[in-house]
């Protein structure tokens, strides 16, 4: 290990040190209890583990674990992480993977990454200039896993990023992504989830250049006890960026959906154009959602919204099926897919998509 990362791993237990597991007195965890949804476990010293497929050409993989890290990572791991859990999964971790994809390369097939195992894990993932790629990641069950995932997109670089995570009503899964886009560069991103007993998607974004843009969509349909909070954090570094986010929810039974999105618009980051919306539908009186999109605006001339709304099924919608001679869960089953589909449009990779809907289609004749 070089002296850099030793440094930034002994920072890291220092961050973590000073801070302990999040609880609910934490604003920015007040919805997501971690230290009560760990226990005494508390968040241990196991390793997680990391799996992809077939490297397409064009991408090069290094073994965190090994010593004599080449220069690319030395100079973009470890870099980014000050959050708490960000910082645990950097001391704690013995190992990850990075992935680099080089200077101009087109990956046309999408690249699978599987997170899996209880514990800590890093990953890095590095697209040079004018290179794009695909990601596919899985979230493999855990009793507790706990990601670091840095990822920096070089000057035209882009990325499309589909994440499922699958219903694991017993497992606490908890990832956190720094994310920095050089100018030119373009970020989309989709998070589907189906909830765990706690699980948590934390990402932080830096639009470091001029006409970098990120575009982040997820869908969430909950049932039980099941709990699935996204918390974004979108930072406007340089004038003339662009971000989006849209983020739908399903809630029945005892289940809570959190969606939490901060967006900063730093000091002349002229022309920063920006939009979030969070929506939810209720199917009982126990389920929960909270949603609280934020702005925080230091610069002049940009544009800027945001908006939540949470609900039930629109009776007259659903009056007017039924109607038609639709049965009652049927007709339920075709509005929540309505109300969910132009989140999941977002989703670029027609393949992705399409792998996206096969598993909220299951997920809504749970809850229908």
């Amino acid at each position: 290990m070089s002296l850099a990362l030793a440094d930034r791993k002994a920072e890291a237990a220092t961050i973590f040190g000073s801070h302990g597991v999040p609880n609910r007195r934490v604003e920015e965890w007040k919805y997501s209890d971690l230290r009560s949804a760990l226990g005494e476990a508390g968040v241990g010293t196991d390793q997680a583990l990391w799996q992809v497929g077939t490297l397409p050409d064009g991408v090069t993989l290094f073994d965190l674990s090994k010593a004599s890290a080449p220069a690319w990572v030395q100079k973009h791991f470890a870099v980014a992480d000050r959050n708490v859990m960000g910082a645990a999964s950097l001391t704690l971790s013995d190992g990850g993977l990075a992935l680099r994809v080089a200077k101009d390369a087109q990956v046309a097939a999408p690249l699978k990454l599987d997170f899996h195992g209880s514990g800590h894990v890093r990953g890095l993932l590095v697209l040079e200039e004018g290179a794009s790629l695909i990601l596919v990641e899985g979230a493999g069950i855990a009793d507790f896993r706990n990601v670091g995932f840095e990822i920096v997109l070089g000057e035209g670089a882009a990325l499309e990023h589909v994440r499922i995570s699958p219903q694991a009503p017993e497992a606490v899964l908890v990832e956190e992504v720094s994310l920095r886009i050089a100018a030119g560069g373009r970020y989309r991103a989709h998070f589907a989830g189906f909830g765990s007993k706690l699980a948590r998607m934390e990402l932080e974004i830096a639009l470091e250049g001029e006409g970098a843009e990120a575009h982040l969509s997820g869908v969430a349909v909950l049932d039980g006890k099941r709990h699935s909070d996204v918390t974004t954090h979108v930072i406007h570094r340089s004038g003339n960026t662009a971000s989006t986010q849209l983020f739908k929810h399903v809630a029945a039974g005892n289940s809570r959906a959190v969606y939490q999105g901060k967006v900063t618009v730093a000091k002349g980051a002229n022309g920063s154009d920006s939009n979030q919306s969070a929506k939810a539908l209720l199917l009982g009186e126990t389920a929960e959602a909270d949603l609280k999109p934020e702005l925080e605006i230091f610069a002049d001339d940009v544009k800027c919204a945001h908006g939540a709304a949470v609900g039930d099924l629109d009776a007259e919608s659903l009056f007017y099926l039924r109607a038609r001679g639709i049965p009652e869960a049927e007709a339920r089953g075709l509005l929540l897919q309505a109300f969910l589909e132009d989140a999941v449009a977002q989703i670029a990779p027609a393949d992705q998509r399409e792998l996206v809907r096969t598993e909220l289609l299951t997920a809504l004749k749970r809850v229908a």
